[in-house]
């Protein structure tokens, strides 16, 4: 059977790093205070000049060195992200156009901050039928764009970036030692789209808008959502906890990401944390994390690799990664 195999990976992160105590003139906050409640302690700003597609490409670039290939290598890009550069065309377009890549197709994909999780199903299931044989999977995000400054709630938590990976067609026995995607889950619930959103659009408002979030609510169903569909792939593939090598969840919340883990059973040796150094990415926070434990050593060839993610909408989804 055909598996999208891991070939490469990679990252890029705006010039500028915005500290913790670089709020405390802004807003009613300390470095004390971010770092206890969430695990940040810095994130990446975009300049004028570093957009999403800029990151994107960046990123992009950086995937196809790592994995010996050239734009005219691949076939399809997803890109996921809900900072595109225009309402119009897909930013995936303007990436594909940097690149130089003038053949194949390229499209947006928005789940918020599990677009990249998304976007390796998608990429998954365009291998498997036969449509693509290489796909490079983009999360690329510049969420400071759309943030309130004045809101201590939100602004501290969020920052800028991009992460890539690229996915070639290999061929597989269908057994949980092949090397390539294994398994997924993706769920949706538009039922808590209040909690967690961004007060505008072309066909409401007319504007950008700014993100809002009911954190509470949204620490309350995060837990028990990430868990439901890491469970679904594990039974899916026929594995449990203790099978795993790397847990790679979306860097939203330490604590998140602790009881997270705890309620699954997944040692916390096992457990990539890069919230610390990026802050919540969305969509690029997944791929972010995967190219930082890949380029220090941590994520090697046969090493099974869970990734996790959940977002507005909500959204929430999990998969499974022979790497």
């Amino acid at each position: 059977m055909i598996r999208s195999v891991v070939r490469g990976t990679g990252a890029a992160l705006p010039r500028r790093i915005m500290k913790n105590a670089d709020f405390e003139g802004m807003v009613e906050t300390s470095d004390e205070w971010i770092a206890q409640r969430t695990g940040i302690r810095q994130r990446h700003i975009a300049a004028d000049d570093e957009t999403t597609a800029s990151l994107g490409e960046a990123a992009a670039r950086a995937a196809l060195d790592n994995a010996g290939l050239t734009p005219d290598d691949i076939d399809l890009i997803v890109l996921a992200t809900s900072t595109p550069n225009n309402t119009f065309p897909a930013t995936a377009v303007d990436i594909q156009n940097r690149l130089g890549m003038h053949h194949g197709f390229a499209f947006d994909l928005q789940a918020v901050c599990s677009g990249f999780v998304y976007a390796v199903t998608t990429a998954d299931l365009y291998i498997r039928g036969g449509l693509a044989k290489r796909v490079l999977v983009i999360g690329s995000e510049t969420f400071s764009r759309i943030l309130d400054w004045s809101d201590r709630s939100t602004c501290v938590l969020f920052g800028d970036g991009a992460g890539a990976m690229v996915l070639e067609a290999g061929e597989g026995t269908g057994s949980i030692a092949d090397r390539g995607v294994l398994a997924g889950s993706l769920r949706s619930d538009g039922t808590h789209k209040d909690k967690l959103f961004v007060d505008g659009g072309p066909s409401t408002t007319g504007t950008v808008g700014y993100l809002r979030m009911e954190g509470r609510e949204v620490f309350k169903h995060a837990v028990g959502m990430i868990t439901d569909v890491i469970e679904a792939t594990f039974s899916a593939a026929g594995i449990t906890a203790e099978d795993l090598d790397w847990f790679v969840p979306h860097q939203a919340n330490k604590r998140i990401i602790d009881a997270s883990a705890k309620k699954l059973g997944i040692a916390e040796q096992k457990v990539v944390v890069t919230v610390d150094l990026h802050g919540n990415t969305s969509a690029a926070s997944v791929p972010l994390a995967l190219s930082v434990a890949v380029a220090d050593g941590r994520i090697k060839k046969g090493d099974l690799v869970l990734l996790e993610a959940m977002g507005g909408g909500f959204t929430w989804g999990a998969v499974l990664v022979r790497w």
